[in-house]
């Protein structure tokens, strides 16, 4: 269960003291969100962003069967679900034209629900509408997660989570 909860405007910041708690957390957003729901993950290893994923896959219904994992060879993952559910990682990428190259902006404007891992790698301006998910390290369990809406549905998101 996430322990603390924070909010200021349309950011909330949430303190989480388990791996499980950050999959609780993201499970509780899958659960939430919509089509055309875009997540940016920023932070550095061993955050939890992947963690957050997991948990995320499985608020949007993606069977047990699949082992969610982060695509830092594959660069994306697609999974069934409430929606399709794409996991984008970047941090192998050197270059915006390899951007293009992984397809990332088809997978933008489709239906589908898309978390991208390292999205510090995108110019700002290829993200409109989107939840900005940054995590930091407190300790070797614990972790700062700030989530801040980009857009309405994002907003009203955000004020379900604080009740």
């Amino acid at each position: 269960m996430v322990s603390e909860l924070q909010a200021s405007g349309s950011t909330i910041e949430i303190i989480t003291h388990s791996l499980e708690e950050t999959q609780t957390l993201g499970r509780k957003i899958g659960a939430r969100v919509g089509a055309g729901t875009v997540l940016a993950l920023t932070g550095e290893l061993g955050s939890g962003k992947t963690a957050f994923v997991q948990g995320l896959a499985r608020g949007l219904d993606v069977p047990d069967s699949y082992y969610i994992t982060s695509p830092s060879y594959t660069l994306v993952n697609e999974y069934p679900g409430r929606f399709p559910f794409f996991h984008v990682d970047l941090y192998r990428l050197d270059r915006l034209l390899d951007v293009e190259d992984i397809g990332l902006y088809e997978i933008l404007t489709t239906e589908g629900v898309v978390a991208i891992e390292w999205a510090e790698r995108l110019h700002d301006d290829h993200l409109s509408e989107h939840l900005a998910v940054d995590f930091e390290i407190f300790n070797d369990e614990s972790r700062k997660i700030s989530i801040t809406a980009y857009g309405l549905d994002g907003v009203n998101l955000l004020k379900g989570l604080e009740k």
